[in-house]
């Protein structure tokens, strides 16, 4: 059976049933929505349940789909050669799953949606699918039309159904993502010209053959054979240099960051739960998979700059969110801080550092999943959501407090919950750095150890401005009736993020028996290569 491409293409069959249905049927939308989700999901265990955990190495790839798309003669220049080409390992497949988990809570968040519904749900399952086939793609070229299939439905979801700047924010959103693929294109279509598949001999988009440097043309401009410039600049290390920035805008890394914050603001709840979710965790796992993959010499050239570029999310951040006074905003700014651990530990190019940053991105995924879900309960209810205008809540609101409390203890790294276990591993790799292999300094791991602090500092703040207290809001008797407690609904969507955040906390072998034999290799054979060519080439 053709999982990968089920799972892909499943919200397409649904988002053209939607299309076909007349508006009579409108509330039907929400409801196929869901069950495209829920399919998703059951398709998503199939693939956790039937994973190969033991052929998972650095190019052992499981549930392989390869058919040939478009294959064209180019003249002198050869074949072009591009395949619809699928397959998921250690590394794609936990992300595949957190992303079927996490459209299932944004297609019940989606329930407040009230204006347009056939517009609106068209677009999220259009998402969905460019989601999911970003994950799964192994040819570069299948990879960059699902990267930019995802660009247009979130413009449009942020722009027409966001908050009062919505358009602002959809258009910063747009540009900033926009700048970034532009230039990544030049480099897809340079490394295009410079990789041939050995078996055909043409020219290939196949990310496998572009991350073997045996394949690389003799004299190709991204060839590690020798130094070649751009305009006086190493290709590869401008090459890397151009995908990585693509790529950081999405996580976000400071200071590439300045989109997230207005773009949560101005979207809808569901929006900003795929937001955080899973849009931040695309640009980590380009970085890993294809920055690294591709130019590991780069990576391992500039992993003190990476490393750095991660300690300054963390604390610039922190910092950040400690300052807020709109409660959606500090939880943006908290994104950035805890998406900084991702970077940390991939630039540390150790197996726990790695592990430990992929772990904080599924571990981020569910919690960020928690805590925007939270923040729109409190919003749909008096649209207000500024942090001083509410005091007193735990009395008021017993149950959303309680799952407040288990939200912003698990994103601090309370012992028990995923992320402590994902922030010690990272920080473990970074301090171990040093002495495996003299990439990064240890006082990275301890000044990323400060952010940890700091959230505690915002989230412990927070709690006890808006929800311990004399209970005092600023809408008086008419918020104290509008503020009621949990909705069944919302249970049902609170409840197993926070049993699966403590499930990993608890039982972390359920993600690193899935990851580590992937992780592990990919990180020493990034390792050697990278070093190896480093030698060669002598930036």
């Amino acid at each position: 059976m053709n999982w990968l491409s089920i799972i892909i293409f499943l919200p397409v069959v649904f988002l053209v049933l939607i299309l076909l249905l007349p508006a009579r049927f409108r509330e039907w939308y929400r409801y196929i929505t869901l069950g495209t989700a829920l399919l998703q999901a059951g398709i998503a265990c199939i693939i956790y349940m039937g994973f190969d955990r033991q052929a998972a190495g650095a190019d052992q790839f499981q549930f392989v789909e390869k058919i040939p798309w478009i294959h064209l003669s180019l003249g002198n220049l050869g074949k072009l050669e591009i395949d619809y080409f699928l397959g998921i390992d250690g590394l794609s497949a936990p992300l595949l799953i957190l992303s079927a988990i996490v459209m299932v809570a944004a297609a019940i968040s989606s329930w407040e949606i009230k204006d347009n519904l056939k517009g609106y749900f068209t677009l999220f399952l259009l998402m969905d699918a460019a989601i999911m086939g970003v994950f799964c793609a192994l040819d570069f070229f299948l990879f960059y039309v699902f990267y930019e299939l995802m660009l247009l439905p979130l413009y449009f979801l942020i722009g027409m159904w966001g908050g009062p700047r919505r358009e602002y924010a959809a258009l910063k959103f747009f540009l900033y993502t926009l700048f970034g693929s532009v230039f990544m294109l030049l480099v897809i279509v340079g490394l295009y010209f410079s990789v041939k598949d050995p078996v055909s001999g043409a020219y290939t988009f196949n990310m496998l053959h572009m991350m073997n440097a045996a394949n690389f043309v003799e004299g190709a401009v991204f060839s590690p054979d020798a130094v070649h410039t751009i305009l006086g600049v190493p290709a590869r290390l401008l090459g890397f240099a151009v995908i990585f920035i693509a790529f950081a805008i999405k996580v976000p890394v400071v200071p590439f960051h300045t989109w997230l914050p207005d773009a949560h603001v101005e979207a809808p709840t569901p929006i900003s739960i795929i937001l955080a979710g899973l849009l931040l965790k695309i640009g980590g796992y380009g970085i890993l998979r294809l920055c690294f993959g591709i130019f590991p010499d780069a990576a391992v050239h500039f992993s003190w700059f990476i490393g750095m570029l991660g300690v300054i999310s963390i604390l610039y951040g922190a910092l950040n969110a400690l300052a807020m006074k709109d409660l959606k905003k500090m939880i943006a700014y908290s994104s950035v801080s805890h998406m900084g651990f991702v970077l940390l530990g991939f630039a540390s190019f150790t197996t726990e550092g790695t592990s430990g940053a992929v772990l904080q991105m599924v571990s981020h995924g569910i919690l960020s999943t928690m805590l925007f879900f939270l923040v729109g309960v409190i919003y749909n209810r008096v649209h207000d959501r500024f942090i001083p205008n509410f005091r007193g809540l735990a009395t008021h609101m017993p149950s959303y407090t309680a799952f407040v409390m288990i939200a912003f203890f698990a994103s601090l790294g309370l012992p028990g919950f995923s992320a402590f276990i994902a922030e010690a591993f990272t920080l473990i790799g970074t301090f171990n750095s040093e002495s495996v292999n003299d990439l990064l300094p240890r006082w990275m791991a301890i000044a990323g150890s400060l952010g940890i602090l700091l959230s505690a500092a915002y989230f412990l703040w927070t709690l006890q401005r808006m929800f311990f207290g004399t209970t005092r809001f600023k809408g008086g008797p008419a918020w104290s009736t509008q503020l009621a407690d949990l909705r069944p609904s919302e249970w049902a969507l609170l409840l197993p993020m926070a049993l699966l955040s403590l499930t990993l906390g608890i039982f972390p072998s359920l993600f690193f028996d899935l990851s580590n034999a992937t992780l592990a290799a990919m990180v020493q054979e990034l390792y050697e290569t990278g070093l190896q060519q480093l030698n060669t080439l002598q930036y």
